[in-house]
């Protein structure tokens, strides 16, 4: 498309914080990025939608402070659309329901700046579903007012018609009213609203941290204040509030709540994070770990040009699969080059990988840990030449076992590096004792996790304020070896079987 009405900024609905509500066309945008521009309680999670390379900018820290940083807002907009760049106003909810995307949408139209307005789930759909309010009702609820809570209802002057909204026959849902709860109550029933109303508050609605009371209009205020319930929240005035179940379906998943750290490698973690969420957890990650190219690929490239030698190609993790077939890739090379060579791989996740390059594993042992795959391998590949292809450090007891029937020669095909930074937030919430669960995925990462905690966090694992799940017997032993102790451990050493450790562990609480 023409570059002179293509759009060059996206005023974009986030959404109400779960990623999974995030629309296609958002994720659409983000991809193509070169700026995103977005609201303070938007998810850090959703930026990573965004390609690399890609500006993140909150406007919390754009200059002036709020309400008169908008202006600021709008020249960062026009300025950086200007210079051709792909900007994304990432804003929470949708841009046209209390989230001045008309105006930002005006501004760049008298810059001539085009643009596109992409909508967004909103807080009182996020809520409606999560706690099961049903909004509109047959029965009592044929309409709908989205009201905002940010004037003052008491003062002579302002945009609402507090006595019209006492006399709404439906369902009202206040936006940014928390502050001002007490007094909104006071004058809706002051208008002729009876106290009896039922009324709710959601706050967090749609992400593990939601948290919701029921009460009278007239016993609300007090009743959230009791609950420590804050922005942001949605708040639910009308007889459809009544009808909402005592736990709904999304706080009935089995993780609700449960704040679970992850210390998976950076890229390696957003399907476990993913997977925590649809569970109801709350997960953070902090990577023990780092997964980065090795420094000589001399040995390898040797390797690769004789793949033709060997009757097994050998995988233990998904990472040597890639770094694997990257660097073939990268040496001019593809998948003729493996000729008729047997593909064996640690596991289903390892195997699933090699599906990536239209490659079925020739084996993959019922129990996924280097022991099962050595047993099979022993008795398939005696006599036979075997490459293994895995990381710079790590276990060796593939290697020795078959090099007892086998001629084996082993690479590194990626480089693991420590990285605990001592500063990172979730090591903060650790001290805190707000973390309830740490998964732990390798033994390379236990001892990397571990062996960086300072005292306090050490405190906190071993009085059971954080409870430490292992996905296999190796990595527990690794944890025993430092003096930890396992919550629990994974009875099928894959993700599956992690976050089923994981359940059942608060089942038995």
């Amino acid at each position: 498309m023409n570059d002179r009405i293509a759009p060059r900024v996206f005023l974009v609905g986030a959404g109400p914080g779960d990623p999974g509500l995030l629309t296609l066309r958002a994720v659409e945008c983000l991809a193509r990025a070169d700026l995103v521009l977005y609201d303070k309680l938007v998810p850090q999670r959703l930026l990573e939608f965004a390609p690399p390379h890609a500006e993140r900018v909150s406007v919390a820290d754009v200059p002036g402070g709020h309400p008169h940083r908008w202006p600021f807002i709008l020249q960062r907009l026009v300025e950086a659309a200007k210079q051709g760049k792909i900007v994304v106003r990432l804003k929470g909810g949708d841009p046209l329901i209390f989230g001045r995307g008309a105006e930002e949408a005006e501004e760049l139209r008298k810059a001539g700046i085009a643009y596109e307005i992409v909508p967004g789930v909103t807080a009182v759909s996020a809520a409606a579903a999560a706690a099961e309010i049903p909004v509109t009702h047959r029965g009592c609820a044929s309409a709908v007012a989205l009201v905002t809570g940010h004037e003052n209802p008491t003062k002579s002057h302002h945009g609402l018609d507090w006595a019209a909204l006492a006399r709404f026959p439906g369902t009202l849902a206040i936006y940014m009213g928390m502050a001002r709860l007490d007094l909104i109550a006071r004058v809706l029933i002051e208008n002729g609203k009876s106290p009896t109303t039922p009324a709710a508050v959601i706050a967090a609605a749609s992400t593990g941290e939601q948290r919701r009371v029921h009460a009278t209009l007239a016993e609300l205020a007090e009743a959230a204040r009791a609950a420590g319930l804050h922005a942001p929240a949605l708040i639910v005035i009308g007889p459809a509030a009544g009808h909402a179940p005592q736990l709904s379906w999304f706080e009935s998943r089995p993780l609700f709540g449960k704040r679970v750290l992850v210390t998976r490698p950076r890229e390696q973690a957003n399907e476990l994070v993913r997977r925590l969420e649809i569970l109801g957890a709350v997960p953070s990650v902090l990577p023990a770990v780092t997964i980065e190219p090795i420094d000589d690929w001399t040995e390898v490239d040797a390797r690769l040009g004789r793949l033709r030698e060997y009757d097994w190609l050998v995988f233990t993790s998904v990472n040597g699969v890639r770094a694997f077939f990257g660097r073939l890739r990268a040496t001019g090379r593809d998948l003729r080059a493996l000729g008729d060579i047997q593909l064996a791989a640690i596991g289903p996740g390892t195997a699933e990988a090699l599906r990536e390059y239209h490659l079925d594993a020739d084996l993959v042992p019922a129990e996924y840990r280097s022991e099962s795959l050595a047993a099979v391998l022993v008795e398939k590949a005696a006599g036979q030449r075997i490459l293994l292809a895995r990381a710079d450090r790590g276990r060796e007891l593939l290697r020795d076992e078959l090099s007892r029937v086998a001629t084996v020669d082993q690479v590194a095909v990626y480089r693991q590096s420590d990285a605990m930074p001592a500063d990172a937030p979730a090591l903060d919430a650790l001290r805190r004792g707000e973390i309830d669960y740490v998964l732990l995925t390798s033994s390379n990462i236990a001892r990397a996790f571990l062996g960086g905690l300072d005292e306090v966090c050490r405190g906190r694992i071993r009085d059971g304020h954080s409870r430490l799940i292992t996905i296999s017997p190796v990595t527990t032993a690794a944890v025993k070896e430092l003096d930890f102790s396992v919550a629990a451990e994974a009875r099928i050493y894959t993700l599956d079987g992690l976050l089923q450790a994981v359940v059942e562990d608060v089942k038995s609480a």
